[in-house]
C-alpha cells in the first residue's frame, strides 16, 4: 500500500460516495494482484450497497449478502488458480464447498517445483490423493509416500493409489536387476517383467542380495488384498514372488496366517486373480486349522472369511465366521457379522434361528418377514 493511494483514496472518500472509493480500491488491489485484499473490499463494497455495517461481524447474515459472499469467493479463488497458486486459492474454494476446480488445478500440475503446500491440500485434505501421492513419491521418495499413505486415511481413489505404490516399487526393482543380469551376462534382457527377469536365475538371490528396500516391500504388499484391477494384483503377486526368493535374513515373520508374508500374501493375490482358486484358499483354511486361538486369536479366522467373501463365496464365509470368528471382539480385521452374511446369502431360515439364539428381536423380525416372501 503506497502513500499514493491513500492520498487517492482520501481525495475520493471527501468528494465523492464511498462506493467509488472502494471501486477505486478494488481495481488497484486486483491490478497488484493483491486478491485477498480485493475478496474483503468486495464484500465491504456490498455491505455498503446493501445498508449493512462496514466492518464485517458475525450479526450480519441474509440471504443477498450471503449469496454474494459465495459468488465473490468463487471469483476470487479463480483469480488466484488463474495465477498459478493452489494453496491461495484453496481456502475460498473450501469455505464454498466447492473441490471440483481445485482438484483440477491439482491433477493438471507437473510432478517437480514446489509442492509441498499443494501435497497437503491433495493428500492430507483428500482433494486429489492420488495426484497428491504422485507428487510425493516425486519429491520426496517412497518411504515417505508409504508412511503418509499409513498414516492418512485414504479413502478417494485409495485401490488406485495402493497400484501407484505397487508399481513405483516395481519400477524400482526391475531396472536394478537388469544391471545385475547385464552384469553377470553381458547383456541385459529385454524384458520389463520381473518374473521373466528372476526366472532361471537364482543367482540372483544370494545371501546379500536385494534390489529394492526390504520394509518397503513389506509395507506395500499388504495392501494388495484391498486391490480389484487384474493388472494391479499381477504387479502385487510378482513383488510376492520376488520377495519370495530373497534370502533368510530379508525374511520379516508376520503375524498369522502371514507369518511367511510373501508366501501367505502371495497365496492370498493369485486367489483374488481367479487363479486355482481353490488350493489358494485351502492354504488358508490350513492356516485356521494350524492355529491356536490361545495365540494366534481368530486373526486367521478373520482372514479367510475376508478373503471367501471377496471371491463372493459368501455361504463359506458363513460357515467360517460362526466356527472360527470372535464375533464380539472389539479387534482385528472388520468382517461381516453372521446375520449380515445370512441376510446377504439368502439364508433367511438361518438368519431367524441366529436372531433367535442371540436375542436380537430387530433382526429376528427382519429375517421372519424376508423368509415368508
Amino acid at each position: 500500500m503506497t502513500t499514493e493511494l491513500f492520498e487517492e483514496l482520501d481525495r475520493l472518500v471527501a468528494s465523492a460516495e464511498p462506493g467509488v472509493a472502494l471501486e477505486h480500491l478494488i481495481a488497484r488491489l486486483r491490478e497488484t494482484g493483491e486478491f485477498g485484499l480485493m475478496f474483503e473490499a468486495r464484500l465491504m463494497r456490498k455491505r455498503w450497497e446493501l445498508g449493512l455495517p462496514l466492518i464485517q461481524s458475525d450479526q450480519i447474515t441474509g440471504d443477498e449478502y450471503q449469496q454474494a459472499v459465495m459468488a465473490i469467493a468463487r471469483e476470487t479463488g479463480g483469480l488466484f488458480l488463474a495465477a498459478g497458486n493452489i494453496a491461495r486459492a484453496w481456502p475460498y474454494y473450501r469455505a464454498i464447498g466447492d473441490v471440483q476446480p481445485i482438484e483440477d488445478a491439482i491433477a493438471a500440475l507437473p510432478n517437480e517445483g514446489d509442492v509441498e503446500q499443494v501435497i497437503a491440500i491433495a493428500f492430507q485434505e483428500g482433494v486429489h490423493p492420488l495426484k497428491g501421492l504422485e507428487l510425493i513419491l516425486a519429491n520426496q521418495g517412497m518411504c515417505r509416500a508409504i508412511t503418509a499413505f499409513g498414516m492418512t486415511a485414504v479413502q478417494k481413489d485409495r485401490e488406485k493409489c495402493i497400484a501407484m505404490l505397487a508399481r513405483h516399487l516395481y519400477g524400482e526393482i526391475v531396472p536394478r536387476m537388469k544391471e545385475a543380469i547385464a552384469a553377470q551376462e553381458g547383456a541385459a534382457p529385454e524384458s520389463e517383467r520381473l518374473v521373466e527377469l528372476m526366472a532361471g536365475r537364482e543367482w540372483l538371490f544370494g545371501e546379500w542380495d536385494y534390489y529394492v528396500d526390504t520394509s518397503h516391500l513389506l509395507s506395500v504388499i499388504p495392501y494388495g488384498l484391498e486391490l480389484k484391477d487384474a493388472a494391479a494384483l499381477e504387479c502385487v503377486w510378482e513383488l510376492c514372488e520376488y520377495g519370495k526368493r530373497l534370502a533368510a535374513q530379508f525374511q520379516s515373520a508376520g503375524v498369522a496366517p502371514f507369518e511367511s508374508q510373501c508366501e501367505a500374501y502371495g497365496h492370498y493375490i493369485q486367489a483374488l486373480r481367479g487363479i486355482d482358486v481353490d488350493a489358494h484358499v485351502a492354504y488358508f483354511r490350513d492356516k485356521v486349522a494350524a492355529s491356536d486361538p490361545d495365540v494366534d486369536g481368530d486373526a486367521p479366522g478373520r482372514t479367510l472369511v475376508r478373503l471367501l467373501v471377496s471371491l463372493g463365496r459368501t455361504e463359506e464365509a458363513l460357515a467360517a465366521v460362526l466356527e472360527h470368528v470372535f464375533e464380539d471382539a472389539p479387534w482385528g480385521t472388520p468382517v461381516p457379522t453372521a446375520l449380515q452374511l445370512c441376510y446377504q446369502a439368502g439364508k433367511f431360515g438361518k438368519m431367524r434361528d441366529l436372531a433367535r439364539e442371540r436375542g436380537d428381536a430387530l433382526s429376528f423380525v427382519a429375517a421372519g418377514i424376508l423368509w415368508r416372501g
